[in-house]
């Protein structure tokens, strides 16, 4: 819901500091690489309740997701390294929950219940970003993108943003881990069933177009070739 909003202040800093880096043939994917890495350092850090510690690797994560961003559209964004992207973020929010459900054993099943919920945001936001490349969207209809991205990027009320907001307020209050997992789980929920509702309205429209279209109609050409021999 927010991730639009932070790109606006936070694009012309990164940008300037990609180039910088690419001006040293440091490629986007191994900054992916590194900010991955050191989030997933976090995870020890949580479990043994060095919250300060694993607070400084989360955010250092999260630059390094911003900034590679920056130095891909820069060197010439490509599949893989949005692919990579993608993955290493699902893996690193996911670990950070594991890391505060060892911090807090009795508190494991709330833990598993966010996790749960990240699975239907997750889904739902990759499925249909499959389902738009098979369609040829690359944006939002209506919604154009603040940033181009490797993949159609379906919004919703938590995005990258809010789970990044979770993360830090787990580290500043784990005390407060129960209710906060909660909220977050049902806002979760909210996203993806208004993210299932929007693509079930988006592909109707979109195929409707598709079913319209001579080359659906025609696949073969014959109407083409038709004209031609008349």
């Amino acid at each position: 819901m927010l991730d639009a909003h932070l790109q606006k202040h936070l694009q012309r800093p990164l940008t300037a500091l990609g180039r910088g880096l690419s001006a040293w043939s440091i490629q986007a994917n191994t900054v992916t690489l590194i900010g991955f890495f050191a989030g997933l350092a976090a995870i020890p850090c949580l479990a043994t309740q060095h919250y300060g510690w694993a607070l400084g690797l989360i955010c250092f994560n999260r630059f390094c997701d911003g900034l590679d961003g920056a130095m891909a559209r820069l060197q010439g964004p490509t599949d893989f390294g949005g692919y990579l992207d993608i993955v290493c973020d699902f893996i690193f929010y996911a670990g950070v929950v594991w890391g505060m459900s060892l911090a807090r054993p009795q508190e494991a099943g709330w833990a598993a219940l966010l996790l749960f919920s990240f699975m239907g945001t997750a889904s739902s936001f990759l499925a249909y970003a499959i389902l738009a490349a098979k369609q040829g969207q690359d944006k939002p209809q209506g919604k154009p993108q603040v940033l181009p991205k490797a993949f159609y990027y379906l919004g919703g009320l938590t995005e990258g943003t809010e789970t990044i907001a979770l993360l830090v307020f787990f580290c500043l209050f784990p005390q407060w881990f129960v209710p906060a997992s909660l909220v977050f789980s049902l806002m979760c929920w909210v996203t993806t069933l208004t993210r299932v509702l929007g693509a079930r309205r988006l592909l109707a429209v979109e195929q409707e177009s598709m079913e319209r279209s001579p080359q659906f109609k025609d696949p073969k050409g014959k109407i083409e070739k038709q004209g031609v021999e008349s």
